[in-house]
């Protein structure tokens, strides 16, 4: 019986350990799991499916910030084909100033005002879907691709207003488009926050990480941020450039006729297609490798439009560079959606994007004060 009785005290303490060493490792498993919750390095949190009325809110959502987009890819495509007229008549609130061909002074101060509204919409749209955590990549593809679709109606209508006396009357288009923005804007959102809406959509809110600090000092802190600035600045000033001044180039350089503007529509249902199409390619091989190719193959179909003198090939080229550039900026939002914090994250955008709308202005205005002095033929080089 001693020997029985020792054999069992032996063995007990053994599967004592064995049980405490196992439940050892599943309490500091379950700290540690805990502790990177709360650090934020790891989230293994799942959110609560979403309800029918949720997910219906985020669709009527995300269909708003569409069209808010439509608008803005609406405004930027305009400019190109009446763009000859407003030279010959002046030798850019908005719609309601531009609609009776007001002098040249009033018609930039409309245009002042109209890039500040479509600069904060912009912001928002792009910060709205950048803090989605379902498919928030392919649905910012979406959004802009509908901003080319706009960019790509445009030319379309107003190259029709360009070869009549009252050339202006486009801008009455454009103002009806605004209004309706502004009042589907206003039932979809109703003058509520961002957090709110998306949490009305079911959306999970990140939040703030430190109280006590600046927003703006944190952003302004992230190298990341800056670096996406720059890169939206000459990105944006060389979509609207080539999308504003090519009708021009092709007017003047290619003895192109009236018609001459749907080539910018071209260029602006190329972008609308590459922010879709291209959406394969950009996972195939990585959205970095992508960007530094399509820039690439864009600069070499700049050279073929500068030094091919032919309207149909340099109409094509456009075309194809409207197509290469279009992945580029979804990409470079997407990217800091995945790399800052969500707490910093809509104004980070909004940051940004006031970037690409200076872009937008300054590169457009060297390109004409150059035009100015050399003639349009330096547009390709700049």
């Amino acid at each position: 019986m001693s020997q029985v009785s020792t054999i069992e005290l032996v063995e007990l303490p053994r599967d004592i350990s064995g049980r405490k060493h196992v439940a050892d490792e599943t309490i500091a498993g379950s700290t540690s799991a805990n502790v990177k919750s709360t650090s934020g390095s790891v989230d293994n949190t799942q959110a609560p499916a979403r309800s029918r009325d949720q997910i219906r809110k985020g669709r009527v959502q995300f269909v708003a910030l569409c069209w808010t987009l439509f608008i803005a890819g609406w405004n930027d495509g305009t400019l190109g084909p009446l763009l000859p007229r407003i030279q010959n008549v002046y030798h850019v609130v908005a719609y309601t100033m531009q609609a009776p061909a007001l002098p040249f002074p009033a018609f930039v101060v409309s245009y002042a005002i109209n890039g500040l509204g479509i600069a904060l919409q912009d912001a928002q749209a792009n910060g709205f879907v950048a803090s989605l955590k379902d498919n928030a990549e392919a649905k910012m593809g979406i959004l802009h691709a509908v901003y080319g679709a706009g960019a790509l109606c445009a030319p379309l209508v107003a190259t029709q207003f360009a070869q009549m006396r009252h050339w202006s009357f486009h801008f009455l288009i454009s103002l009806g488009l605004s209004i309706s923005n502004t009042l589907f804007l206003l039932a979809v959102f109703r003058f509520k926050d961002q957090d709110e809406c998306l949490r009305q959509a079911g959306e999970t809110v990140s939040e703030q990480e430190d109280a006590t600090s600046s927003k703006f000092r944190v952003i302004l802190s992230h190298r990341t941020v800056h670096l996406l600035a720059f890169f939206i600045l000459v990105y944006v000033g060389v979509e609207v450039t080539i999308g504003g001044w090519i009708v021009t180039f092709i007017i003047e350089e290619r003895k192109g006729g009236p018609s001459s503007g749907y080539i910018s529509a071209g260029f602006f249902g190329g972008l609308m297609l590459g922010r879709v199409a291209l959406l394969w390619v950009n996972k195939k091989i990585g959205e970095r490798l992508a960007v530094f190719l399509y820039a690439l193959l864009a600069i070499s179909l700049e050279l073929v439009v500068w030094l091919v003198p032919s309207l149909i090939g340099n109409a094509v080229a456009v075309s194809l560079v409207g197509l290469l550039l279009g992945p580029m900026y979804p990409i470079a939002i997407s990217h800091a959606g995945r790399v800052l914090p969500r707490w910093i994250l809509t104004g980070a955008i909004g940051w940004i994007a006031g970037f690409g709308q200076a872009g937008s202005a300054v590169l457009p205005f060297l390109t004409g004060s150059l035009a100015a002095k050399f003639g349009i033929k330096s547009l390709q080089p700049l």
